[in-house]
């Protein structure tokens, strides 16, 4: 069944659009103008299997790793495979496919079902679980990670139907929410409330994120913790430090003045990610820690932070987390930057835990496991989370260079969340 001819759709990892070349030292807006990226024609995605539906988009957060696919340098890039970036050694390369249309925070309507989908009507307005899992592919049997609820460790992101791919917006065979329509499995699509807009349930997929990291690396009552960026996975992070764990204080590394009054109006203390060793300073004298003199940068010993929640996962916000934590803490990679070499002396010294966190999947939350996107909507339909100040921007597909502009100018335009509104 067909629900339509042709979408728009923007894809990326094809022949770029031309461009002018920018009058500018802003090294993201140079490298817009010359990302793989153009807006085509292609076919209505349909049903990808028979218990797939289709969905009209309404409104598509821009997430911080397409950011990253949309800045790369592609131009200086060595790499053969167009859109892949210079990552040679990322071992992760096999799990995404090319061309493939991005977009993963979706909110939509149902507008299609197939023959032997479930659980939904046209008509519906849904949230999207990106991931393409066990059950989306049609793999059986599922595998052990997807039966415990361990979305995002699913042994078969390879396999399938389905070109290799983790989720919606990265696998060539499944169009995400930068386009007109978007596929969906029945099992990754949740009903939003009718109280609920779109603008707070766009939020659905970041917040989830870091509810994970969170909910399996919980901060010690009455601790300190640091929440190290202030962009949707640290706003969430606050907010979900303040619902769920009132008594922990936080402090936020937010860099640009709009992130920093946001997570300051959800409770944290803030302060700013540079010089590096004013940092550091900052976070010892409040956290308690004391401060070792070192010929670079200074490391808290004994520390004062239990956790760092680090949503930005650079090789530098790494290396400023474990000199600050406590003995024994716990430093939490949530973030998504590249290979990251640092000097990690202070993990084996001060004995920390260093840990990733990938996305999300089934959580446990006040004694109730279910989906973290559910937790989610829980969450906001029971007023204890409000994260609608966090969407500063909109634009329509058409203008989606003027919404990665507005994230390449953050300090200028002042966006925190910048979405793509098709409503």
């Amino acid at each position: 069944m067909s629900y339509a001819e042709l979408m728009r759709a923007l894809i990326f990892g094809v022949e770029p659009e031309p461009q002018p070349k920018p009058d500018t030292d802003n090294r993201l807006l140079r490298a817009l103008a010359r990302t793989p990226v153009r807006m085509i024609e292609m076919d209505d995605p349909g049903f990808l299997r028979p218990d797939w539906v289709v969905t009209k988009p309404r409104l598509t957060g821009i997430c911080g790793s397409e950011s990253k696919q949309i800045f790369f340098d592609y131009a200086s890039s060595t790499s053969k495979d167009r859109g892949s970036g210079d990552n040679r050694d990322n071992p992760m390369k096999n799990f995404v496919s090319f061309p493939h249309v991005m977009g993963h925070e979706v909110v939509a309507d149902v507008v299609a079902l197939g023959p032997e989908a479930e659980g939904l009507e046209v008509g519906d307005r849904v949230v999207l679980n990106p991931w393409l899992t066990c059950e989306p592919r049609g793999v059986t049997p599922m595998c052990p990670a997807c039966a415990a609820g361990d979305l995002s460790q699913c042994w078969s992101f390879g396999k399938g139907d389905l070109a290799p791919g983790i989720h919606t917006g990265m696998c060539k065979d499944v169009p995400g929410g930068f386009g007109e329509l978007m596929p969906a499995h029945d099992s990754m699509l949740f009903k939003v409330p009718d109280s609920i807009p779109d603008e707070q349930a766009v939020f659905a997929d970041p917040f989830a994120v870091s509810l994970h990291g969170i909910t399996r690396h919980p901060p010690r009552p009455g601790g300190k913790v640091l929440v190290y960026g202030a962009g949707a996975l640290g706003t969430s992070a606050v907010a979900i430090l303040g619902a769920l764990y009132p008594e922990v204080e936080v402090m936020a590394v937010a860099r640009f003045d709009a992130q920093r009054r946001l997570v300051e109006e959800l409770g944290a203390q803030t302060v700013a990610p540079e010089p590096r060793e004013e940092l550091i300073e900052a976070v010892a004298a409040w956290s308690g820690g004391v401060l070792q003199p070192a010929d670079g940068l200074p490391m808290a010993f004994p520390g004062g932070i239990d956790v760092v929640y680090d949503t930005i996962g650079a090789a530098e916000t790494l290396e400023v987390g474990a000199r600050v934590l406590r003995a024994r803490g716990t430093l939490v990679k949530l973030g998504m930057h590249g290979p990251a070499r640092w000097e990690d002396t202070p993990v084996y010294f001060k004995e920390i835990t260093f840990t990733g966190s990938n996305a999300f999947g089934f959580e446990d939350v006040e004694g109730v496991r279910q989906h973290g996107i559910a937790h989610y909507l829980d969450l906001v339909e029971h007023g204890r989370v409000d994260l609608t100040p966090m969407l500063t921007h909109t634009f329509r597909l058409d203008e989606w260079r003027d919404a990665f502009t507005a994230l390449a100018t953050q300090d200028e335009s002042g966006a925190i969340k910048v979405a793509i509104d098709q409503r």
